[in-house]
């Protein structure tokens, strides 16, 4: 994935046809990037529109999504968009829903955020 933040100044968002080549120099072309505005909730603050991510995405023949990791808006379908474009993923869309499983994570009991806590395993 090649991220940019919506609210940063425009020149990350410049650097992603860069950083894709470079990308595409050192894997081939034969491999999934994802071009992703993150930060969305700071809309008071966004310098690159959906529009502008939509069509750099489509100049550089990328996929393309905006998220906003805090609000964990399109954070899913982000991921889910990207396993769906992986190879072999053809016949997993034919298999009935009851073989998929949502797995999700919250924070262990006592599990400490201090960044000297440690590890809780």
């Amino acid at each position: 994935m090649i991220s940019f933040t919506v609210e940063a100044d425009a020149n990350s968002f410049h650097q992603t046809s860069k950083w894709i080549d470079d990308v595409r120099t050192e894997r081939g072309s034969d491999v999934i990037i994802m071009l992703v505005g993150n930060k969305t909730d700071l809309s008071d603050k966004r310098q690159v529109s959906t529009e502008d991510g939509d069509r750099k995405a489509k100049e550089l023949n990328v996929m393309f999504i905006e998220t906003s990791a805090k609000a964990g808006y399109n954070v899913k379908q982000l991921f889910r968009r990207v396993a769906a474009a992986l190879p072999g993923m053809d016949s997993a869309e034919s298999k009935p829903p009851e073989d998929m499983h949502e797995v999700i994570l919250r924070q262990a009991p006592g599990d400490s955020k201090e960044p000297d806590a440690g590890c809780a395993c």
